[in-house]
């Protein structure tokens, strides 16, 4: 830390979250620590008066991320966490033409998000870990920010690779998830199906910025829709419709100024304006509770209902 505090001019460097947060006068905590860490930091956080932007999840289980967000209504402070894909201008045109009904009326969606896993760090790997939490999160937020929140949750997951090689480390017993699929019911007829996992193999490992091709589609009555690129990095939104042939055009190319890293940017710039943003706690424990809901399916074989839900639909950014 005080290596990295030299090296970048950063005026303060602490040992640890509690010096930190006694010591510096802040508002926004910005928690970028292993997943299993989240809560405790994010909690700590807020007890001591702090608007938290969490990396996801936001915390270990539904119940404790329900209490940190009464913990922060309480005490007058603000809590977010990623992913930010439901910011993106593209999430916004998808939005706008699903309520427009240009594929007319919405059957059914699919995602897949995967590469072959981190080797810097064995937290993807441990309890709390998994390719759920890690990287089929962001599909699952763009669909039910899309679709509607989730009634209920079936899925399969499975281990693929029991043991990793991680730097610094040498090998690990793989304790989680690699590997999973998941279908959500999003009610009126409307089902989706999220894949992810760490054995997909990609040209681009985990650099996925330069992928181009549909990682996910949305189907209906009268046409496709479908996102080049991930909802993270997307690259632009394509739409068939019968009236049009059945090709693809391409729509909403432009970035803007999104990117997936902004996440406490725009938690700080929500703080200093009082904007709200399009993405909000409800819907990142409406997600954990899928993840959650995912792994007791398979224990299960059953359907798991669903108990929390947010604020929908999604307004997105650019849409205003």
């Amino acid at each position: 830390a005080a290596a990295a505090a030299r090296t970048h001019g950063i005026a303060e460097h602490h040992p640890d979250i509690e010096s930190m947060l006694g010591g510096a006068a802040f508002d926004l905590f910005v928690n970028l620590t292993d997943m299993q860490e989240h809560e405790r930091l994010n909690r700590r956080a807020i007890e001591a008066g702090r608007h938290v932007w969490s990396e996801k999840p936001i915390a270990n289980s539904v119940a404790a991320a329900v209490d940190l967000l009464a913990l922060a209504k309480r005490g007058g402070t603000r809590l977010w966490a990623a992913p930010t894909t439901v910011a993106s201008p593209q999430f916004a045109a998808l939005a706008k033409l699903l309520d427009e009904k240009r594929i007319g009326r919405v059957a059914a969606a699919h995602a897949s998000y995967g590469h072959t896993g981190p080797d810097w760090a064995a937290f993807f790997y441990e309890k709390g870990g998994g390719s759920l939490p890690d990287l089929g999160v962001y599909p699952l937020t763009t669909l039910t920010g899309l679709l509607g929140p989730a009634r209920s949750v079936t899925a399969m997951v499975s281990t693929v690779t029991p043991t990793r090689s991680i730097k610094g480390r040498g090998n690990i017993t793989v304790t989680a998830e690699d590997n999973a699929q998941v279908l959500i019911d999003h009610g009126a007829g409307v089902i989706s199906h999220v894949q992810c996992g760490f054995n997909y193999h990609s040209a681009s490992a985990h650099d996925a910025r330069s992928q181009n091709h549909h990682s996910m589609t949305i189907v209906g009555s009268a046409g496709t829709l479908a996102l080049a690129g991930y909802d993270w990095a997307p690259h632009g939104v394509d739409l068939a419709t019968r009236d049009r042939g059945g090709e693809f055009q391409r729509l909403a190319e432009a970035p803007g100024d999104y990117a997936w890293e902004n996440g406490a940017s725009l938690a700080a710039e929500a703080l200093a304006t009082g904007r709200d943003l399009p993405l909000t706690a409800e819907h990142a424990i409406h997600v954990l509770e899928i993840l959650q809901a995912a792994l007791q399916s398979q224990n299960t074989g059953r359907r798991v209902k669903m108990e929390t839900t947010f604020t929908w639909p999604i307004r997105g950014l650019a849409a205003g």
